[in-house]
């Protein structure tokens, strides 16, 4: 009995204008940015519930499409900064505390 290779799979499903793993929750962002913050597959798949095949597939996906995703993940990174200079403009005083309490935090680590 032979067995048959499996034939390509899809592992990046898009949805509206995000880019998801296929059949969960988890974006292909937290991959990628995680990738590219330097953790391995394992430890990746370890820290998401995703296989490490499913973890492979979206960096394989990104690789292949890199000035693509790169430009997404930059529309994303442009979209948060407005979101956040706006919310400094419209509550000022609540702002300052959370940043106050962020640079607490990280005086802490």
């Amino acid at each position: 009995m032979t067995i048959a290779p499996k034939i390509a799979k899809q592992y990046i499903e898009q949805r509206g204008e995000g880019y998801w793993i296929e059949g969960t929750r988890i974006s292909l962002d937290s991959v990628v940015y995680a990738f590219l913050n330097g953790e391995s597959p394992e430890s990746i798949a370890q820290n998401f519930p995703l296989s490490l095949e499913q973890v492979y597939g979206a960096i394989t996906f990104y690789l292949a499409n890199r000035e693509l995703i790169d430009g997404y993940l930059k529309a994303g990174e442009q979209e948060f900064e407005k979101l956040q200079e706006s919310f400094r403009q419209n509550n000022p005083l609540l702002y300052q505390k959370l940043k106050a309490a962020k640079l607490n935090k990280q005086s802490q680590a």
